[in-house]
C-alpha cells in the first residue's frame, strides 16, 4: 500500500493531522494498534479549553511543595519507587516554571490557545458531530471566601487576553447548579471553552470524516515504522505501507519511535483517572465542574457523570491504583450528589508531558520525512485540530500561521 503519508496514532492529534493534510492533497493512511481514539483522547475532561491561556506550571509556592511532599493531596499522587526516575525531568519541569520560562511558554501557546474552538468548528459541522459539542463553558467552584476571593483576582489579572467570564455569587452558582453542596460560596463560569460529552465519540467521528473523504485507516503497530531507501515502511494488517513521510502522533508512545533513532526528548507521563457515576434522582448536572482546590473535574457524559482526576506520577505501566481516584471521589460526594459507580474499573490515561509546557510540533530534523507532533499534555483534545493544521501547512510548504520554533524538537537537542 503506497501513500503520500503515514500517520501513526489515533488519538485526537493523530486523525485531525491526518484530516489537515487530507485537505491539502495529500494521499494519507492512519495507522495505530486500536480503534481512533481508544487511548488517552478517551477518557480526558472534554474540555475545549479556550480559556487556559497559562499552562499548568510546577507549583512554586512552599507550602503547596511540603503538602505535596506528604502525598496526602487529591489533585497529585505520586509513587515512591517512581520518584527517582522521574526526579530529573521533574527537576526540569520546576525550573521552566519560574516566571521567565512561564511567560515564555504562555506566549508560546497563545496562537494554538486563542484558535483552539474555531478549528474544532470547521471539523465537528461536516463530521456531523456537533451534537457532543456545548458552548455553555465551565465553571469552577469555591467552598471559602479566602478561595473565591483569590479566584476573582486570578481571573482579573488575566484581562489582557480578553477572556469571557462570569463571577457568580453563592445565589448565581447555585441557580446555575442546583445539586450544589450549600457550603459552595461561589464560582467562575468561563464562557468562552466548549466542552464535550465523549471526546472518544468527537476523535472518532473525525476519523469517520477522514475515512468519508478517501482516507484509509488500518490497525498495526507503530513501532515497527522503519526507514527502507528513502521511504518509510510499516507492516499493518492490510499489509506493507510505504510512504515519503511518517508523522509520529503517538502521544505518550511517541518515545518507542524518536528515542531509537538518537533524538534526546524529555518526554514524560502524568497519569490520570475517570470514573462515571449515575445522577442521583433530581439532579441534572449542566456545566464541567472544576473544584480547583481538589484537583478534579466532573463532567456531564453520554456514559454518566465523568470524574476525572488531577496527576499521577507512576511508572506508565504501573498497574491501576485507586488511592487518587478514592480521595478525588470523596470530595466530590461533598460537593454534587453521585449516585453509584457505573464503571466496572477506573480508567487509566496517560498524558504525553514536556518540562518547557510546550508541545513537540515540526520536522524530525536528522531524518528526511519524518515528522512529530505530540507531547499535548493536558491539552490534547483542546490542541488537536490547531496543531494538526500548523503541522501540515509546514508539511505542504504554505505559511505556518504562527511561528514554530517554540514547538521544534531541536529545543531539546
Amino acid at each position: 500500500m503506497h501513500c503520500d503519508t503515514i500517520v501513526l496514532g489515533a488519538g485526537i492529534v493523530g486523525v485531525c493531522t491526518a484530516l489537515q493534510l487530507q485537505a491539502r492533497g495529500r494521499k494519507v493512511v492512519l495507522l495505530d494498534r486500536d480503534q481512533p481514539g481508544s487511548g488517552t483522547s478517551h477518557g480526558n475532561a472534554g474540555l475545549i479549553e479556550r480559556a487556559s491561556v497559562i499552562p499548568y506550571a510546577f507549583p512554586r509556592e512552599v507550602s503547596r511543595l511540603l503538602r505535596y511532599g506528604l502525598n496526602q493531596q487529591s489533585d497529585v499522587r505520586y509513587s515512591l519507587k517512581h520518584l527517582p526516575k522521574a526526579g530529573p525531568w521533574l527537576m526540569q519541569y520546576w525550573r521552566q516554571s519560574g516566571s521567565k520560562g512561564l511567560a515564555k511558554a504562555t506566549q508560546a501557546m497563545l496562537p494554538l490557545i486563542e484558535k483552539c474552538v474555531s478549528e474544532h468548528d470547521l471539523l465537528a459541522e461536516p463530521a456531523g458531530v456537533t451534537g457532543l459539542i456545548q458552548d455553555s463553558g465551565w465553571v469552577e467552584v469555591y467552598r471559602t471566601s479566602a478561595d473565591f476571593d483569590k479566584a476573582q483576582r486570578d481571573a482579573a489579572a488575566l484581562a489582557a487576553y480578553k477572556l469571557n467570564y462570569r463571577v457568580l455569587d453563592k445565589h448565581q452558582v447555585h441557580a446555575l447548579e442546583p445539586g450544589l453542596h450549600s457550603d459552595v460560596v461561589g464560582g467562575i463560569h468561563w464562557l468562552d471553552p466548549k466542552t464535550v460529552s465523549d471526546p472518544g465519540g468527537l476523535t472518532r467521528g473525525y476519523a469517520e470524516l477522514f475515512v468519508q473523504r478517501g482516507g484509509t485507516f488500518v490497525l498495526g503497530d507503530a513501532t515497527r515504522l522503519r526507514a527502507t531507501a528513502g521511504q518509510w515502511q510499516v507492516e499493518s494488517q492490510k499489509g506493507l505501507i510505504v510512504a515519503q513521510e511518517a508523522v509520529v502522533a503517538l502521544g505518550p508512545q511517541a518515545r518507542a519511535i524518536f528515542e531509537p533513532l538518537g533524538y534526546r526528548i524529555p518526554l514524560a507521563i502524568k497519569r490520570g483517572y475517570h470514573m462515571h457515576y449515575a445522577a442521583k434522582h433530581g439532579h441534572t448536572m449542566q456545566h464541567p465542574i472544576l473544584d480547583s482546590i481538589g484537583g478534579y473535574v466532573l463532567a456531564p457524559m453520554v456514559g454518566g457523570i465523568r470524574l476525572t482526576t488531577g496527576i499521577e506520577f507512576a511508572d506508565s505501566d504501573d498497574p491501576i491504583n485507586e488511592i487518587q481516584l478514592r480521595r478525588c471521589e470523596e470530595r466530590a460526594q461533598r460537593l454534587y450528589p453521585l449516585g453509584p459507580r457505573v464503571d466496572a474499573a477506573p480508567w487509566l490515561g496517560r498524558r504525553p508531558c514536556l518540562p518547557d509546557m510546550c508541545p513537540v510540533i515540526g520536522p524530525a530534523s536528522r531524518h528526511k520525512g519524518l515528522w512529530f507532533n505530540f507531547g499535548h499534555a493536558h491539552h490534547g483534545l483542546t490542541l488537536g485540530p490547531v496543531s494538526g493544521r500548523l503541522l501540515a501547512e509546514m508539511m505542504t510548504g504554505q505559511q505556518p500561521f504562527t511561528d514554530p520554533t517554540p514547538y521544534s524538537a531541536e529545543r531539546f537537542n
